[in-house]
């Protein structure tokens, strides 16, 4: 018979399970440490965390990121309030499950030639734009093109580069045609700009209209305000339990937290790192802490000095104390960076490679060697890239001062942040998604004539072993490649990044989940409009 206190621990367990504050292998791990079996476990979190959703009601947002230049253009979609408005009224061919592994959206099955240099998409029959009209193959090669081809302004165009030709079969069939092997295909269709797209007339896709084959419909939109949306009963997908949606945009981090401690949202993106301890304390609050692959990077204009000499690259990056900005800035909330975009949540993660340590001295040598002595130069960051940003760039700069290195903190307004700074100014910061593989990151933001190559870094050696690793089929080999090429852009890329932060949001405890939450953006992957519901 239990005693006491291991029921009172499964009571605590069950009800973890319901509100989604706990992953189900934990869930397993402790109820089993509590004297249950594994059957008995098994059970009870069937019964608890996976209870009949119900459907109803209005779930209001407070989403952090909006601006007012955000488009309804999915070439140009850069901010966390565009992106979730995608997953919300857009839809995609494939997507990132609670779990990581890949699922279907409006694509239900997918299959490649042997070399991996075809793939077939099959197209759920159900699939309906919000307009009336049916989703089809010819749809799909409109949307995919829209990406493609000299004239594009998207920044999906490097993730399609391969493509040579996509073919509608037939209504209900799309097959991408490449120029080499690339496993990874049915993956980058998850990618946020790749939505699906109503085909005008004359073949090209129609972006413009808000028209979308998602769980919700757009029914209003004020960029940098809030949005309006209304549940698609025709939408081809599981879920979709709320009756409307609706998003505020609130970029300061004060605020969106009071907003869910007052109960004027049901949930919240962004979460401050410092207060989620006293939020996890709240009785009406369910804090959401999952690690990811999502990074902070700091690129700095490799084709500009004094960011052009591979030695100032090198000294800037050893002026850092990654474990300090972990401890103070994400409170433990985070994994330490080594300066290549590829996490430990992400396959084939190169685990030998020496952590780059704090090491003024040698930062010091390096800037003589390259005749940069008293380096004194600016970082643009902002109070929206992520919780604590402005304070991460002032700690950084207290940490280089050791090296003799003065850097000059610009804080950037929030609005228009984007636009105005990422790409534009040689030195900033950013956050990125997380994203499924190392070849869509380093597609998307390393590789040399890649629309958001954010450091301008050139570096032959790693765009010939990104092409070799795109095809290889062997993982063994395919992970040595990415090894070599985590080290070359270690060594002399141009982006530094101190960590890879954890998603910390919440909910009220009202907000049902199913316990597990995908790890590719905030919000269950964005995905919470469609994969949650309210309990009461």
């Amino acid at each position: 018979m239990k005693n006491s206190k291991d029921q009172l621990m499964i009571d605590r367990l069950a009800d973890a399970a319901r509100t989604g504050r706990i992953s189900r292998r934990s869930f397993m791990h402790y109820a089993m440490a509590a004297g249950m079996s594994s059957t008995a476990a098994t059970g009870l979190w069937t019964t608890k965390a996976h209870a009949e959703p119900k459907r109803g009601g209005t779930f209001r947002i407070a989403q952090h990121d909006g601006n007012t230049g955000d488009s309804h253009d999915p070439g140009l979609y850069e901010s966390n309030a565009e992106i979730l408005l995608a997953h919300t009224f857009r839809a995609f061919l494939t997507q990132i499950n609670t779990d990581g592994t890949l699922g279907a959206d409006v694509a239900t099955e997918w299959s490649a030639t042997p070399d991996a240099s075809e793939w077939t998409f099959k197209l759920n029959p159900k699939a309906t734009f919000h307009s009336g009209g049916k989703v089809t193959a010819e749809d799909v090669v409109a949307s995919m093109n829209f990406h493609r081809g000299d004239a594009t302004t998207s920044a999906a165009k490097a993730l399609l580069g391969s493509v040579v030709d996509i073919v509608a079969d037939d209504e209900n069939t799309v097959t991408f045609k490449l120029d080499a092997g690339n496993a990874d295909l049915p993956w980058l269709m998850t990618d946020y700009h790749l939505v699906i797209l109503p085909r005008n007339a004359d073949g090209t896709a129609n972006w413009q209209s808000g028209d979308g084959c998602g769980p919700y419909v757009l029914d209003n939109w004020e960029p940098g305000v809030g949005a309006q949306l209304s549940r698609f009963d025709g939408w081809h997908g599981e879920g979709a339990y709320f009756d409307a949606i609706e998003v505020t945009f609130i970029n300061d981090p004060n605020a969106r937290q009071t907003a869910l401690v007052t109960g004027d949202v049901d949930a919240t993106s962004l979460l401050e790192n410092k207060t989620m301890s006293l939020l996890m304390r709240h009785p009406e609050v369910n804090v959401i802490n999952i690690p990811s692959a999502q990074a902070i990077t700091m690129p700095m204009f490799c084709d500009q000095a004094p960011f052009d000499n591979v030695d100032v690259r090198k000294a800037l990056k050893l002026s850092m104390d990654r474990n300090e900005l972990v401890e103070k800035i994400s409170f433990g909330a985070a994994t330490v960076g080594n300066d290549f975009h590829h996490s430990p949540a992400m396959p084939y993660w190169p685990d030998d490679i020496p952590q780059t340590e704090y090491d003024p001295d040698q930062a010091k040598a390096l800037l003589k060697k390259a005749g940069a002595e008293n380096l004194s130069v600016s970082f643009s960051t902002a109070d929206s890239i992520t919780a604590g940003a402005v304070d991460l760039g002032i700690l950084y700069s207290e940490q280089a001062k050791a090296a003799g290195i003065d850097i000059k903190v610009v804080r950037e307004p929030n609005d228009g942040y984007y636009s105005d700074v990422w790409l534009k100014k040689p030195w900033c910061m950013v956050v990125w998604g997380a994203r499924p593989t190392p070849d869509v990151m380093y597609s998307l933001a390393y590789k040399d004539d890649a629309a958001w190559n954010e450091s301008h870094w050139q570096n032959e050696e790693f765009n010939k072993l990104l092409l070799q690793a795109k095809a290889e089929l062997d993982d063994t080999l395919r992970a040595e490649m990415y090894r070599d090429m985590a080290i070359l852009a270690k060594d002399d890329g141009g982006t530094i990044i101190p960590f890879f932060p954890n998603f910390v949001y919440g909910t009220r405890k009202n907000v049902g989940t199913t316990g597990e939450y995908a790890a590719s953006w905030h919000m269950d992957g964005y995905r919470a409009a469609s994969r949650w519901w309210f309990e009461s």
